[in-house]
């Protein structure tokens, strides 16, 4: 081989090299074919009053069992059915909405996708009970998408409108909700409403307005059904924080269709409710002996409240006056023993119950005790 030869033979192995599989530059390796996210198997949707709402779990793996390194792009379709029809191979799915990658996290609420489509007005005149079937794709790369998702259908039907004016007020075993009856002539009316709550993080009050921005401490779930245009919810704790919304059901046949939600109402509620005043307060006139100065043994009802912390026990010289308290501490049992009490005097006693919160109860009514002479 000549000299003049031997650098056209080294390029060529060299171009030869960066042709074959694996025969890369130094640097981070790519890979060898296109990520492809697995397929979604939990799509769902539900009409709410003008809209559908899609949910679905957001693939973070390949197909190759590997993370993903951010949020796929999503690509939703869709179809229009007759009642009765069902996809197949030869339905014209239509690509709707495509959501960048960078813009999937303004879709996810908790653990989950949520996008709502908007009914449009060819949509909601077809016939009642018409299907709009969807499918969902991700992709991590432009040369492949993932598999299809599940298909769902959702029956369409005119929705009533929401409920209006949605009010909450506290009392001691309940929060109270009460609304107007939606108002949409051309709309169904209602047969009965759906009570949903979510508990929200602290300090997002004033935040519940934009549920799309709001951090819920919890996943808004269905507190319950009412045929009337209130409802009381028995499940909460004092101190935390609810939002609720509700919306009516309209029924066809054996199908019901939620209108969307009403505006969401916030409360926390407080405990502001004092016990009740303790009942049958007696007392006895222990007499002094040698050893020790008479005093007064006091003793009424236990309290049936369940957050009870205790009890205070009042004095007072007069019947028309609550006198003052003569216990250094809350009492944990319904006993006290009144050992200052002076020969040849009259005592009116009284004793309230006191809460967690630190709500006292009325006092009870005035028991009078004298402590004669000969008891002193």
């Amino acid at each position: 081989m000549s000299r003049a030869a031997a650098p056209i033979l080294f390029v060529s192995c060299v171009l030869a090299c960066a042709l074959l599989p694996g025969c890369a530059a130094p640097g981070d390796p790519s890979p060898r074919h296109p990520v492809i996210p697995v397929a979604i198997a939990d799509l769902a949707a539900r009409q709410s009053g003008s809209a559908v709402v899609l949910t679905f779990s957001l693939p973070h793996q390949s197909t190759d069992h590997e993370s993903l390194a951010e949020a796929p792009t999503i690509e939703i379709y869709r179809v229009a059915l007759p009642p009765g029809a069902t996809p197949d191979r030869k339905t014209p799915w239509r690509l709707v909405y495509t959501i960048p990658s960078e813009r999937v996290d303004s879709y996810v609420r908790g653990d989950r996708v949520e996008f709502r489509d908007p009914l449009t007005p060819e949509d909601l005149g077809r016939t009642a009970g018409s299907h709009l079937v969807y499918l969902v794709r991700t992709r991590a790369s432009k040369s492949r998408a993932s598999d299809d998702s599940n298909f769902f259908a959702v029956a369409i039907y005119p929705a009533p409108g929401p409920p209006r004016d949605l009010r909450v007020s506290v009392t001691e075993s309940a929060i109270d909700l009460s609304w107007i009856e939606p108002f949409s002539p051309e709309a169904p009316a209602p047969a009965g409403y759906r009570v949903y709550r979510a508990e929200l993080e602290p300090g997002e009050e004033t935040a519940a307005q934009d549920l799309s921005q709001v951090k819920l401490k919890s996943a808004i779930e269905l507190a319950g059904s009412s045929s009337s245009l209130d409802f009381r919810d028995t499940h909460f704790e004092f101190g935390r924080t609810y939002l609720y919304m509700v919306r009516a059901i309209a029924q066809f046949g054996t199908d019901l269709v939620e209108s969307g939600d009403s505006a969401p109402a916030v409360v926390t509620p407080r405990d502001t409710f004092p016990p009740a005043a303790p009942v049958g307060l007696e007392a006895a006139v222990i007499p002094a002996t040698s050893q020790a100065p008479a005093y007064v043994e006091l003793s009424w009802a236990i309290s049936p409240e369940e957050d009870l912390a205790g009890y205070n026990v009042y004095r007072s010289g007069r019947d028309d006056t609550p006198g003052e308290r003569i216990n250094s501490e809350i009492l944990p049992s319904p006993t006290f023993r009144d050992i200052s009490v002076v020969s040849g005097r009259h005592y009116f006693y009284r004793v309230s119950a006191v809460d967690h919160a630190g709500n006292e109860s009325p006092l009870s009514s005035a028991l009078q005790t004298e402590v004669s002479q000969s008891e002193q």
